[in-house]
């Protein structure tokens, strides 16, 4: 009976949250945040749109290095690119963990001087990073902030239009001045160059799981040291880092290409991003060539 006196007592607010909750179920069940471009998406989100949303196959992961460099459509061994915006290996962990996309045939993974940054800021709105009680419509506040208040505008004018929100990747044209990549490589060297080994815990933990991972299904690995500027000094932790990585890479067998440092600087957009129309065709055609010759013979 107390419990039933509580419950009339608090009844206005109990059918508030009741509301609430079931609202906000609601919209998480719609995920404007993927099928509506009224809002705001993701590059893995992006990846899935450009797809027709098949959520399996061979993969080319990375961050948005794999973006600027591999062509998919002119390659002869096909992989779905999966270059996200600051993309790390403990992002790639969360989609295979969760089974957001399940990756068949191959995986390539591009690493480059910044893939296994624990510390690098990425984008908050990546599926995995939504705590399961979280209310979707918190967890994506901003955006709904930015829709809705263009919904208001438009409405005020007697209109339901809006502007789609942009859904393709950003690629990389032409060369950026010396003087912003010395202001570049500058902040880059501020931000991340006296790092050491414990500031790549997790992504090294990471990666030890994705091996473990591509070994216990049979799953093909392939990994890429993407390629960097050469014009301008390497970061001072790669040399220790790219040790240790090569290392649990050998004990599990997989192939590497090695690129980080091999291309000429007249290829580059900035430190990191290759040209779309000078470098990104030059290193489609290399890696092609290089998973081709991984085939094994036909009988």
């Amino acid at each position: 009976m107390k419990l039933v006196k509580i419950l009339r007592s608090n009844s206005f607010v109990l059918m508030l949250l009741a509301a609430f909750v079931l609202s906000d179920l609601a919209v998480s069940w719609w995920n404007p945040m993927v099928t509506s471009r009224r809002f705001y998406k993701n590059d893995f989100t992006k990846t899935l749109y450009h797809h027709n949303w098949a959520d399996s196959g061979p993969v080319f992961f990375g961050n948005s290095s794999v973006t600027g460099a591999y062509i998919e459509e002119d390659a002869q061994v096909r992989l779905t690119e999966m270059g996200l915006s600051y993309g790390k290996l403990t992002d790639l962990k969360e989609i295979l963990e969760r089974g957001l996309y399940d990756v068949k045939g191959q995986l390539v993974i591009g690493i480059d001087v910044h893939t296994m940054l624990d510390a690098l800021e990425t984008d908050p709105t990546y599926q995995w990073f939504k705590p399961w009680y979280q209310p979707y419509v918190y967890t994506y506040r901003d955006y709904f902030r930015d829709s809705g208040g263009e919904f208001v505008r438009n409405a005020f004018k007697g209109s339901l239009a809006y502007e789609p929100r942009w859904i393709d990747k950003e690629l990389y044209f032409g060369q950026t001045q010396p003087d912003e990549l010395k202001a570049k490589w500058s902040d880059y060297d501020r931000r991340f160059g006296w790092m050491t080994m414990p500031d790549f815990k997790a992504n090294l933990q990471a990666l030890d799981w994705i091996l473990a991972y591509a070994k216990d299904r049979g799953l093909p690995l392939r990994v890429v040291w993407m390629p960097w500027n050469r014009g301008y000094e390497l970061p001072r932790y790669m040399p220790a880092l790219k040790e240790d990585i090569n290392r649990r890479l050998e004990l599990y067998g997989v192939p590497v290409l090695d690129l980080l440092q091999t291309y000429d600087p007249k290829y580059f957009h900035d430190l990191v991003h290759l040209s779309r129309k000078e470098g990104a065709p030059v290193f489609t055609k290399e890696v092609d060539g290089w998973l081709r010759s991984l085939e094994k013979p036909s009988k």
